[in-house]
């Protein structure tokens, strides 16, 4: 009796494990949907781009470097030239009201957006790598804190880019100089981080960049090491740059954002932490 009272205390506890190890999963992979207003109650059209001009740092919201779920994020001294290209979300009435992290209230009809480590306030361009539609938003958020983000929209500027359906989108983020500072026009700010040189339209396809080697034995290396998670999907791409043989490891190409946010997830226990998204 005692022994039959054991392994059914065992076998619920087994099962209690089990159930929280899929919660857990599920968690990881699935993103919580956000939501907006009502299908045409809210003239989208009519609200224009933010207009850059310049600002000071906000007091707040620009820490040296901050942790968010263990990771340690370093805020940019400047946002000038800075340029990526990556998968971009939006964030609706389930923050709307609240407060940003540089200390103003989120307003999801406003042309905004949340970066990790773009000073604040700052002002990017930002464009729809699948139909070429661009706004112009003011960053004065952090976030998203997701692997394979790199903005968060807010709902206007979402709707804009035609992103609000999926939920997300691939895009590119370029910062822009104020167009007037002490009365003096700027230019707009040439690129210095470029992920991707080249800007094509009706892009479906893009790549998971986990390295770039110069010796090759290391970049074979580490696909062997990503080979499980792969799926035949993981591959090494020889590009010349300044005269020399670079081996980049890449996974693709990939055109489901959900199957590039598996691979991601997966790649922590792989040891691999850092990725970035490239269309060529």
């Amino acid at each position: 009796m005692i022994e039959k009272y054991i392994l059914a205390k065992y076998y619920s506890l087994f099962l209690i494990s089990v159930m929280l190890f899929i919660n857990a999963c599920s968690s990881v992979v699935q993103i919580e949907r956000d939501s907006g207003p009502r299908p045409g109650s809210v003239a989208i059209s009519k609200i224009p781009n933010a207009v850059p001009k310049y600002e000071p740092k906000s007091q707040y919201g620009n820490p040296t470097s901050y942790i968010v779920n263990g990771k340690r994020y370093y805020v940019l001294a400047s946002g000038d030239k800075y340029v990526e290209q990556g998968i971009a979300s939006w964030y609706g009435e389930k923050f709307h009201g609240r407060r940003t992290s540089n200390g103003e209230t989120y307003d999801m009809y406003a042309m905004t957006a949340a970066h990790k480590t773009l000073p604040l306030p700052a002002y990017v361009k930002i464009t729809n790598l699948n139909n070429g539609k661009s706004v112009t938003v003011r960053v004065n958020d952090r976030g998203p804190f997701h692997e394979n983000r790199i903005i968060d929209l807010s709902y206007t500027a979402a709707a804009k880019l035609d992103i609000l359906s999926n939920g997300t989108g691939l895009v590119e983020v370029r910062s822009i100089g104020a167009n007037n500072i002490a009365g003096r026009r700027v230019p707009i700010n040439d690129p210095l981080i470029i992920v991707n040189a080249s800007l094509g339209y009706d892009n479906s396809e893009f790549y998971i960049q986990i390295g770039a080697y110069t010796e090759r034995t290391n970049a074979v290396n580490m696909r062997e090491k990503l080979d499980p998670i792969g799926d035949n999907l993981l591959k090494i791409n020889e590009t010349m740059i300044n005269g020399n043989t670079i081996y980049r490891v890449r996974f693709g190409p990939l055109s489901d954002i959900a199957l590039a946010d598996r691979i991601v997830e997966n790649l922590k226990f792989y040891g691999v932490f850092e990725h970035y998204i490239t269309l060529d």
